[in-house]
């Protein structure tokens, strides 16, 4: 028996770098990557709000209005499974699969874009993501990536600091992670993906914290000092963005109060 070859696909993907959110700090390069598009994929995660999409569709009204625009919904994930790495492999491959079902039908040699939050290379899965259509039978991939300005220098920015102190170095986890760090590189952590405040736990006596949440937007929000002072109004403050907004994107850097030679005061 003859087995049917699936049907090849080639496509142009761009996986663009767009900034925290704030649409001045989107690079010239972005800008021009945006306006040769095609066609843009919006992932839909169903609990962002009105103004969430409004962020990415006003980067597309404004730099690549003639692309065509595929919103998918994303797939559904366990957010606090048993098996933390089998359920984001699980969720990486619904997503080639919607994303691969929404752009079968694009010419070949379309050139498709996905705007991602800060930057590509700091905890973000699309590129994992475009490596799954790659891998599909028939298909071929061109890939282009094009860095953004990151959450954290966003929030560094912001605070008016460094991200560490002379010669120090510097530890970048997410609250899942945050109590596991290693010995001598909790002197500097900048730390995303903490929707449990974990600073709580991982904070010693003296430990100071700068917080930023939804960056480079109008609904912007710092606050930094001593984590036992501050860490309330933190909390507090996570729950009125998440009232008002309906959204919270957050990072912080939690600074030790001693270097990682274990000297107090750095």
């Amino acid at each position: 028996m003859t087995r049917t070859q699936p049907p090849s696909r080639a496509v142009q993907i761009k996986v663009i770098g767009v900034g925290p959110g704030n649409p001045r700090q989107i690079t010239l390069e972005a800008v021009e990557e945006l306006g040769g598009l095609d066609a843009v994929v919006l992932l839909d995660k169903g609990e962002s709000t009105e103004s969430m999409r409004r962020l990415r569709t006003g980067l597309v009204d404004r730099y690549a209005p003639t692309a065509q625009v595929l919103v998918v919904a994303d797939p559904p994930r366990d957010r606090r499974p048993a098996d933390y790495p089998r359920e984001v492999a699980r969720w990486h491959a619904a997503r080639v699969e919607a994303i691969a079902a929404a752009i079968a039908d694009l010419p070949d040699g379309s050139r498709v874009g996905f705007l991602v939050w800060g930057d590509p290379s700091l905890y973000d899965s699309t590129l994992r993501v475009v490596d799954g259509l790659a891998g599909l039978p028939g298909w071929t991939v061109d890939l282009v990536v094009v860095p953004g300005v990151t959450s954290a220098s966003a929030l560094t920015a912001a605070h008016r600091i460094t991200a560490n102190r002379v010669g120090e170095p510097i530890h970048i986890t997410t609250g899942r992670r945050l109590a596991s760090t290693p010995d001598g590189a909790a002197g500097n952590q900048i730390v995303m993906l903490d929707g449990t405040e974990a600073f709580r736990a991982a904070a010693r006596p003296g430990d100071e914290i700068y917080w930023g949440a939804n960056l480079g937007t109008a609904d912007e929000v710092l606050i930094a000092g001593p984590v036992e002072q501050v860490a309330d109004d933190i909390g507090a403050a996570r729950d009125e963005l998440k009232r008002r907004v309906g959204w919270v994107m957050d990072i912080y850097l939690l600074r030790s109060s001693r270097s990682p030679d274990g000297v107090q005061g750095g």
